[in-house]
């Protein structure tokens, strides 16, 4: 299952990062969205959603929700 289909105010642990960018990878590794990491949905959004890492909220597009699964 990856975020676009988590529900709101729940915390999961991320499995895996699915994505052949290295770039995207090297972001999400920058906010803190590796393996092993908690994460939580606060909202869903019409392109993607808001998440909770570590102490930081971001928004993230659809795309980026897609390759965290959780």
């Amino acid at each position: 299952m990856n975020l676009t289909a988590a529900e709101p105010g729940k915390e999961y642990i991320i499995k895996d990062i699915s994505t052949d960018d290295e770039e995207m990878n090297a972001f999400l590794f920058s906010l803190g969205c590796y393996s092993g990491e908690p994460i939580t949905v606060i909202s869903h959004l019409k392109g993607g959603c808001i998440v909770s890492i570590k102490d930081g909220r971001y928004n993230i597009d659809r795309q980026l929700a897609e390759a965290i699964l959780i």
